[in-house]
């Protein structure tokens, strides 16, 4: 890990309090998960800190969502009610990003997500946080476009209208004021 992605003991322990403020008001996204075990795994995972303190800066909210049996980690996805405010008007990828002439956003999605240390949530993924609650209604959220659409020059976004969740798809170089997107990290 670079220096560039360390916190602070401060920092780090700012982090994990923020966390766990947000893990004791939303008990219905982490059943069964206990915050003593979820401490231990962040604790031990500086650089995965970082990056949670990245979700935080970027306003992502990030919370507790799940544990993968399989690979012993916690799933954090963000939480935020809206798509993160530090994480929109970008394209979805650096493929799209450069295709642009002018009128070029900051970054994409992807470059982005990779840069704080998170995944792009994929459709099923997106799915399953708005089993915990009411998110994107009135923004989107671009989410991991299959390899065969990316290919086409396409890439698809979710949101919550009339209780439904939607996919809709647009070209991966447009950008919108309130299309970004939502991270998973695996602690």
């Amino acid at each position: 890990m670079s220096t560039k992605n360390k916190l602070s003991s401060e920092q780090q322990s700012e982090v994990i309090k923020t966390i766990k403020t947000r893990f004791e008001k939303n008990p219905n996204r982490h059943e069964n998960i206990k915050w003593e075990d979820v401490q231990k795994k962040l604790e031990s995972n500086p650089e995965k800190l970082w990056s949670l303190h990245e979700m935080e800066r970027t306003e992502g909210e990030p919370d507790v969502v799940g544990f993968d049996e399989k690979t012993n980690e916690y799933l954090f996805f963000d939480c935020s009610p809206e798509s993160p405010k530090g994480r929109r008007s970008l394209c979805y990828d650096r493929k799209a990003l450069d295709s642009r002439k002018e009128n070029k956003p900051a970054n994409s999605a992807v470059d982005l997500a990779t840069e704080i240390g998170v995944e792009i949530l994929n459709e099923q993924q997106y799915r399953e946080l708005q089993t915990l609650g009411n998110f994107d209604l009135k923004t989107s959220s671009w989410v991991k476009t299959p390899e065969e659409i990316r290919k086409l020059g396409g890439a698809v976004f979710c949101d919550k209208r009339y209780n439904k969740v939607f996919l809709y798809h647009n070209g991966a170089e447009s950008y919108y004021a309130a299309r970004g997107f939502r991270g998973v990290l695996r602690v």
